[in-house]
């Protein structure tokens, strides 16, 4: 079992940042992939990025436009969400999660994942 715990959502203006972190316990060393997802009222929950357990390559919604970063501290086993020039369409609830499975090579839908977080509220006002 692995243990998700995000923290670092709250209300931002337009145009400010924001970094999630996301804490795993548990069976990490199981762990082939990390992601970020967001849900926002009345949407399906849509892929904001992921990055690999080992190698830390990372892959990226078309909507970050380099406007996101994702990053990792296997010591702390600890996945960050770096998020600047917020604008208030990325408003949703971040959720955190954590795929045990092998062979995926985008690790981009939430079927491919096990575990997640209870979910931190963004807000981004305008």
């Amino acid at each position: 079992q692995v243990q998700l715990v995000e923290s670092g959502g709250g209300l931002v203006q337009a145009g400010g940042s924001l970094r999630l972190s996301c804490a795993a316990s548990g069976g990490t060393s199981s762990t082939y992939a990390m992601g970020w997802f967001r849900q926002a009222p009345g949407k399906e929950r849509e892929f904001v990025a992921r990055i690999r357990w080992s190698g830390g390559s990372t892959y990226y919604a078309n909507f970050v436009k380099g406007r996101f970063t994702i990053s990792r501290d296997n010591a702390k086993n600890t996945v960050y969400l770096q998020m600047n020039s917020l604008n208030t369409e990325d408003t949703a609830v971040y959720y955190c999660a954590a795929s045990t499975r092998s062979g995926f090579y985008y690790y981009n839908a939430p079927m491919m994942y096990d575990y997640w977080g209870q979910g931190t509220q963004v807000t981004v006002s305008s």
